[in-house]
């Protein structure tokens, strides 16, 4: 029963939400089980990485009910890329976990629930023994270089990206601590 207006504030809303959940500087991991449809999709999409269950099941179904799937779309299109967009953007058809990793909205899949849980524990233990600063120059690294052609300008852009994290504070305890052979003190101390 909204108005236009009502539903574009609704729609900015959910654009907010995803954009916010995209340019978060920390690492970002959707853990999928059950039905991801439409906007879930989108959630799944915006995430840095994205891991099912056997049992997901995702559909971009806003076709089938007369709508468009626009507010995600940004964030599906680069996942899914523009082609694999077409067919499920138009079908709205449903499809599993394994097309959806072929698909590369999820980089990988778990048996079950409990090995899902399993591989969201192995991956929060692998994004946090990476520098939180340089995570989130990573990821501020991918937005500026996706996209653009190979020029001098992206060269030069990024050989000062990476002076600037080598003489940071973390780039030069990151450095240290592999010639010392030793973890670098982000990683927390193992508990005895």
């Amino acid at each position: 029963g909204y108005s236009e207006e009502e539903n574009f504030r609704d729609a900015m809303a959910l654009g907010e939400l995803m954009r916010t959940l995209h340019d978060l500087s920390k690492p970002t991991i959707a853990r999928v089980h059950g039905a991801a449809y439409g906007g879930g999709v989108g959630l799944v999409a915006c995430c840095d990485i994205a891991i099912a269950s056997t049992n997901a099941t995702f559909a971009l179904s806003e076709t089938r009910l007369g709508l468009i799937p626009a507010v995600i779309s940004p964030y599906v299109i680069v996942a899914m890329g523009e082609r694999m967009a077409h067919r499920y953007f138009l079908t709205g058809e449903r499809f599993d976990a394994a097309e959806a990793f072929r698909t590369h909205l999820v980089h990988e899949i778990a048996a079950d629930e409990e090995h899902l849980d399993d591989a969201i524990a192995l991956m929060i233990h692998a994004v946090r023994s990476a520098g939180p600063r340089s995570q989130a120059e990573a990821k501020s690294l991918i937005g500026a270089v996706e996209n653009r052609p190979l020029s001098v300008d992206l060269v030069t852009e990024t050989a000062r990206r990476i002076a600037r994290i080598r003489v940071s504070p973390e780039g030069q305890e990151g450095l240290a601590a592999f010639l010392e052979k030793r973890e670098p003190n982000w990683i927390p101390k193992k508990e005895e």
